[in-house]
């Protein structure tokens, strides 16, 4: 089930159905599984659970060290960083990302180093750095392409390009 309805154009943040959002964290309960933690991160987040959220994203990044594989980890880490970033931790969101989309780019794990570099341009995005959002951006677009995602998934990265654009001329002309 696809909880996204859209994406705030100023924000950038997922407008979801909560109640579709809640019921499925409801249903997860407490399972440990990875996959479920990873599910139970992303819907605390949205959601606006952030200490949760936060204890769950750490609980998920252990489990995947210890019974995952590398994509396992990378997965959680960018979860991890996500969370950071709606906390306000930008320093260590963006440290975070950029570790992870090295790595898998050095794997040539091309769809999880565009996962990390497109919210990596979230973070830059919520910094206010426009320039660099749009660079994290444009590099995600291009790794999703390279990794062989359908032009109509890429929206999402289409309408952050096109906000960091308008909002760093929006910036540029207030100064």
């Amino acid at each position: 089930m696809n909880f996204i309805r859209s994406y705030d154009p100023e924000t950038l943040r997922e407008i979801v159905d909560e109640s579709a959002c809640a019921e499925r964290l409801e249903d997860l309960g407490v399972q440990r599984s990875l996959p479920a933690l990873l599910e139970r991160v992303w819907l605390l987040k949205v959601l606006g659970e952030l200490e949760e959220a936060l204890e769950v994203s750490e609980q998920s990044v252990r489990v995947a060290r210890m019974a995952g594989t590398r994509k396992d980890l990378l997965r959680a880490r960018i979860l991890h960083a996500s969370v950071q970033q709606y906390r306000e931790q930008f320093g260590a969101a963006e440290q975070e990302l950029l570790t992870v989309a090295e790595e898998a780019e050095g794997q040539e794990w091309w769809a999880v180093a565009a996962f990390a570099q497109q919210h990596l341009g979230r973070v830059y995005f919520d910094m206010e750095d426009f320039g660099d959002a749009r660079k994290a951006f444009k590099r995600a677009l291009f790794l999703r392409q390279q990794a062989g995602t359908p032009d109509d998934q890429l929206e999402s990265t289409l309408l952050a390009i096109d906000a960091a654009d308008r909002r760093g001329v929006e910036t540029s002309v207030a100064s």
